[in-house]
Formats: structure tokens, C-alpha cells, sequence
């Protein structure tokens, strides 16, 4: 899909949602688990952040937070979810902020080791074809020693049906995430099942996988 493309399909789908949000506005499950990672001054960039719950969770921790997203109408409500959470999204604005930034992932001039951690939860819009730039971006963003968070659905998902992509190349192994990482410290790798709830979107048992890799200091 191309740029118009692609905001289209999620704005249809966040705009369907309504007044409610699509994905919730509690914060993912494994994210929150990671909260030793996070704290004041921390600088995170939140890929495909949607409306706002995750961006708007590590601010509150007290991050200096930049989130990506395509939508236009995930961004308006990602904005009133931080307004409502009194979390800035202007310079001219106090408190813990945000920075919420209108980007196609796959046509972004991606930043160069500015981050100390890079999260990406559950973007598996991204096909076998689009992955490699995808995480070669990512990992492009992360300061030496910074750390990449990923959750995403494994295959097994397919049978639950409860979230994600249809195609089962969009989905993640441990072998998959492994080669991607080769050249990182892996510090948690790990396919689980739980039940989640997030939103209307995300509900029920699924089968998930969970990474934290450090970049090496010395790239």
C-alpha cells in the first residue's frame, strides 16, 4: 500500500471505533512489565503507537516520549487521550509530554541513534518484504547500549483468532527474531499465552511473543 493507502485503512478503523478506542487506553501488558526500563528523563520513540495509550503511559513515567503513527484520526484521539491524562503535546505546554508525529514507518527518514529505547507493539502490518527496513529503521533509532521492545503475535495466533494479521507471514517466531538480532544482546525472548484485553480489537487468548534486545555499545 502506499502512504494514502495505508492512512485510509487505519483511519477507517480507528474512525469505526467511535468515541471509544480501538486498542483501549490502558497500556499494553508487556510494556508496563518493563517499567524498570523507563523513568524520568528516559528517551523513548513509540512506532505505530495508534491512539496514543502506550505514548501516553511513558510520559506519565516521566520519559521524553516521541510517538510515530499514520493515522490522522488516531492522532486526534491519541491527543485528547493525553489531554485528558494532563500530559503535554506542545512545547508550550507543561507537565510530561509527548511529541506525536504523523509518519509512513516504511517512507521515514528514520533517526540516527537518538533513542535509549525504541518500542513496537504488535506491528505486524509489516510483511515479509517491508519487515527488513522496518526493523533495520527501528534498530537505526536506538542509542548505543539502548534497548528495542517488541511484542507481537506468534503463528499459533491464527488459531485463536482473537487479534493481528491474517497472513501468517506477518507473525513472528523466536528463529525470526533470533536472525534479526543476531548482531544484539538478546535479553528476553519469550512465546507465551495469555488473555488480553485491549479495547474491542485485541480480546481474548492469544499466543504471544515478547523481545528485549540490547544494541551493542559499540554500533
Amino acid at each position: 500500500m502506499s502512504f494514502p493507502d495505508y492512512e485510509a485503512f487505519w483511519s477507517a478503523r480507528y474512525r469505526d471505533a467511535g468515541d471509544d478506542y480501538l486498542f483501549g487506553i490502558a497500556p499494553n501488558k508487556f510494556l508496563v512489565e518493563q517499567a524498570e526500563y523507563f523513568g524520568d528523563g528516559v528517551s523513548v520513540l513509540s512506532v505505530a503507537d495508534g491512539e496514543g495509550r502506550n505514548a501516553v503511559w511513558l510520559a506519565e513515567q516521566g520519559c521524553a516520549v516521541t510517538a510515530t503513527e499514520i493515522s490522522s484520526v488516531a492522532l486526534e484521539k491519541a491527543e485528547k487521550l493525553a489531554r485528558g491524562r494532563h500530559v503535554a503535546t506542545t512545547e508550550a505546554m507543561a507537565g510530561p509530554r509527548v511529541d506525536f508525529i504523523q509518519a509512513d514507518i516504511f517512507n521515514w527518514d528514520w533517526p540516527q541513534a537518538e533513542f535509549d529505547v525504541v518500542v513496537g507493539i504488535f506491528i505486524q502490518f509489516a510483511g515479509p518484504a517491508e519487515r527488513p527496513a522496518q526493523m533495520a529503521g527501528m534498530k537505526q533509532a536506538v542509542k548505543p547500549g539502548g534497548l528495542l521492545l517488541l511484542q507481537g503475535y506468534t503463528p499459533k495466533q491464527l488459531e485463536f483468532r482473537t487479534g493481528g494479521p491474517s497472513a501468517v507471514e506477518n507473525l513472528y517466531t523466536s528463529a525470526m527474531l533470533r536472525e534479526l538480532f543476531a548482531d544484539w544482546e538478546i535479553i528476553s525472548l519469550r512465546e507465551h499465552e495469555d488473555t488480553i484485553a485491549e479495547g474491542n480489537a485485541h480480546v481474548g487468548r492469544s499466543a504471544l511473543i515478547d523481545l528485549v534486545a540490547r544494541k551493542p555499545t559499540d554500533r
